[in-house]
C-alpha cells in the first residue's frame, strides 16, 4: 500500500497544471469568449482542487486504517505470545506434577513389594516353626510309641 499525503501546496500545483493543460484557443480573442474561457479555467481549477482534496482525504483514510490494522496485528501477536507462554508454563507444571506422581507411585510399589516380602518371610518362618514343632511331636510319639488321637480330623476316633 502506497502511503502519501498531499499538501495544500500540491493542490495548488495540480490546479496550475490543469489550467496550463487547457490553453484557450488562439482564434478566440473576443471579450465574451475570454469570459467563458476564464470561467471554464476557473471551473477546471476548482474541479482539480476538489479532486486533489478527495485524493488527499482518501489517502488520510487509507493511512489511518493501515495504522489501526497494524496496531491490531501487533496487539494480536502480543496476546498470542502471552497465551503461548502461559500454555507452556502450564504444560511444564503438569509435566512436573506427572513426574512427582510417577515417583510417588514407584515408591508405593516398592513399599508394597517390601511389605509383601516381609509377609512371605514371616509365613516361611512360621511354616518352618510349625514343621519343627510337628517333627518334635512326631519324634516324641515315636519314642513313646503313642499314636496321635487326631490322625485325620474328619475321621475322628
Amino acid at each position: 500500500m502506497i502511503l502519501h499525503y498531499l499538501t495544500c501546496f500540491t493542490w495548488l500545483k495540480m490546479a496550475e497544471v490543469a489550467a496550463a493543460e487547457t490553453p484557450p484557443s488562439v482564434t478566440e480573442k473576443s471579450p465574451n469568449n475570454r469570459d467563458s474561457v476564464l470561467a471554464r479555467v476557473e471551473t477546471e481549477k476548482r474541479l482539480a482542487l476538489v479532486k486533489a482534496w478527495e485524493e488527499n482525504e482518501k489517502a488520510k483514510i487509507d493511512n489511518k486504517a493501515y495504522k489501526k490494522i497494524s496496531a491490531i496485528g501487533s496487539w494480536e501477536n502480543t496476546k498470542k505470545s502471552a497465551v503461548e507462554a502461559q500454555l507452556k508454563s502450564i504444560e511444564e507444571k503438569l509435566e512436573k506434577k506427572k513426574e512427582e506422581y510417577a515417583e510417588r507411585m514407584k515408591n508405593k510399589v516398592a513399599q508394597l513389594h517390601k511389605q509383601a516380602e516381609e509377609r512371605r518371610a514371616m509365613i516361611e518362618a512360621k511354616k518352618g516353626e510349625d514343621f519343627l514343632k510337628i517333627e518334635e511331636t512326631a519324634a516324641k510319639f515315636r519314642s513313646t510309641g503313642y499314636t496321635p488321637k487326631k490322625f485325620l480330623g474328619c475321621f475322628g476316633s
